[in-house]
């Protein structure tokens, strides 16, 4: 039985680690949600009475799986009966790949392509098209019964629908599956397969679910019946929190307890995690102001007492915004003493941050940033090649062995999907041949490029011979160098260097720019918010604007630990004439706020 001190855990987390039978979490932020649901996934692993058992967990990010899976690793316990991951990557190891003969468009045989890819069909297809589309009007997401469009122009919808019903049929010609038709494709062969329910439910002794409030129906569903089909087999632990909901727009939603419990023939123990132990009173008290869902939070944590400054300024126009931001950033590190690695720098969308990004570096040259338009290729873990890069541009040391050493497993799986023998072929092998190959070749992409050949001269395979491979072989290197030359464009001129290729897997050591979307479960010292504004937060075809605004200004302003700065600026043209407003839900908010010096 896994066992640990007693300060490891506070009555809370213990109570919901020792808790049998089905769980529902509700975590609020920086209670140690991440601890708890590592040490609950210890516990259990301790527990497993057959070696044939396995404990799942379902993460939100391929990161967040990494995290956890390396905790768990470092209390000790043995992880060979755990399988974690996003639920794309459960779908296609437990679902699609083992019984795709059960299925027309996979019988056959299936590729999984990329981003790049599909918004590249996409693309081609547009330009097809009687109404003027591009790629992003061809956002979906599939439920139990259909699919939902996401472009928010609602007489391009049906344009979309003929378009993506041509996109479907290429891809069932060639035989290949994108993100979305994963989790499709897996439904269906739940909902028509009884079987794969019935088996996977006696495999599993746990399901556990991480941040279920951005989890989408066909998820639900997916896992649902798993668990119903395990007959009272397999228990289920679920923990997030509904008042970080801000993926709605792409389907996600904060399920209830009784109503996964009435889909998964499950009955929860609801439970909760109270104890605040980022922030500083100050900010808990203010994002409290923008909480949907009651919940009792209590700042518990070294901060608690700090004297947080929280600013919201009205006044700084669109054209002072640069030195205003510089302002707020020096202030915090030089004043506060705040390192520049605990700042980040937040707002709504890419477009508007990969400028910024560009000119706080060139503002701000003694320190360095780390933001869109600085990562030279897409984060794409189906692609064999980005798992490869992960192992060849990151560096051997003890301290990241157990990384890797996973991550070659990865890779060696890779190479078995696509039909090639690995009996010879050991992960320390493949450590071992990476960390003894050295390329002098400054161009990121070239370097890659030779030290594949090196790598698969080395092992003695030929990846060109296998069609798989090769397709993501074509795949990897098309869409990086399209997002090097459009980052080089737009100001990033040395994007596409070996050096720059390397911080795509570091630790980051600079101030952080990112959009609300993608700094969700992170935390920093200090937060500084710009463009919120109505028609950005929240979007303006949102159909729940007040509450979408809450949710969103909640994540924002739970992330910081001691300082807070907002900014609403002013004269950001709207089009016709007309200029954004400040966001109604942030001007509504009633609260003493301080002056930055």
């Amino acid at each position: 039985m896994f066992v640990w001190d007693k300060d490891d855990l506070n009555p809370e987390q213990v109570a919901a680690v020792v808790q049998p039978g089905n769980v529902f979490l509700v975590a609020c932020p920086g209670s140690g949600k991440t601890r708890t649901l590592t040490y609950k996934i210890a516990r259990q692993l301790s527990e497993l009475q057959s070696d044939k058992q396995r404990v799942v967990a379902i993460t939100y990010t391929h990161r967040a799986a990494d995290e956890i899976h390396e905790r768990i690793e470092q209390l000790g316990v043995d992880t060979s009966q755990l399988w974690i991951g996003t639920i794309h990557a459960f779908c296609l190891e437990w679902i699609l790949r083992p019984y795709a003969i059960y299925h027309d468009a996979l019988k056959h045989g299936f590729r999984v392509i990329n981003a790049y890819d599909t918004e590249r069909m996409h693309d081609e297809l547009c330009k097809q098209a009687a109404l003027r589309l591009n790629a992003f009007d061809c956002g979906h997401y599939f439920t139990p019964t259909g699919y939902v469009l996401t472009t928010p122009s609602s007489f391009k919808k049906a344009a979309v629908g003929e378009l993506l019903e041509k996109y479907w049929a290429n891809l069932r010609r060639d035989r290949q599956v994108d993100f979305e038709l994963i989790l499709s494709y897996a439904y269906k062969l739940i909902a028509e397969v009884p079987s794969i329910s019935v088996l996977l439910g006696s495999l599993f002794s746990s399901v556990l679910v991480d941040e279920f409030q951005d989890t989408k129906e066909i998820q639900y569903a997916i896992l649902a019946a798993i668990l119903k089909a395990s007959d009272g087999k397999a228990t289920a632990f679920i923990v997030g929190d509904p008042n970080q909901a801000i993926y709605g727009s792409l389907g996600g939603y904060a399920i209830t307890a009784a109503d996964f419990g009435q889909q998964s023939g499950l009955t929860f123990r609801e439970m909760e995690l109270s104890l605040n132990y980022r922030s500083s009173e100050r900010i808990v008290e203010y994002f409290g102001n923008f909480s949907l869902y009651a919940s009792k939070i209590q700042a518990e944590g070294k901060h608690k007492d700090f004297p947080s400054l929280i600013s919201f300024d009205q006044a700084t126009s669109r054209e002072g915004l640069e030195a205003e931001l510089v302002r707020l950033i020096r202030y915090n590190i030089e004043v506060v003493g705040i390192a520049p690695n605990e700042i980040c720098i937040v707002a709504p969308w890419w477009v508007h941050l990969a400028s910024m990004t560009r000119r706080l570096v060139a503002a701000l040259p003694e320190y360095s940033f780390d933001g869109p338009g600085m990562v030279p290729f897409a984060r794409d873990i189906d692609n064999f090649w980005y798992k490869l890069s992960r192992i060849i541009l990151t560096e051997a040391s003890p301290q990241l062995y157990v990384r890797r050493i996973r991550w070659a497993g990865e890779v060696l799986a890779g190479l078995a999907d696509a039909g090639v023998d690995i009996s010879q072929l050991s992960r320390k092998r493949l450590l071992r041949e990476c960390n003894s190959i050295s390329i002098a070749e400054t161009d990121g992409l070239k370097f890659l490029a030779a030290f594949f050949d090196a790598l698969f001269e080395a092992i003695e395979l030929d990846f060109r011979a296998s069609e798989p491979l090769f397709e993501h072989y074509q795949a990897f290197f098309e869409s990086s160098q399209r997002r090097i030359e459009r980052l080089q464009k737009e100001g990033s001129a040395a994007i596409g260097e070996t050096a720059m290729f390397r911080k795509v897997f570091a630790s980051k050591t600079g101030t952080t720019v990112s959009t609300i979307h993608g700094v969700k479960g992170a935390e920093y010292d200090a937060v500084i918010a710009y463009g919120l504004l109505e028609g950005m937060v929240p979007h303006f075809s949102d159909p729940d604007q007040i509450a979408t605004a809450n949710k969103l200004l909640y994540v924002i302003c739970s992330r910081a630990r001691k300082n807070l700065h907002l900014l609403s600026e002013q004269g950001r043209p709207r089009g016709s004439g007309e200029v954004y407003a400040p966001t109604e839900v942030l001007v509504g908010c009633s609260f003493s706020y301080d002056a930055v010096p």
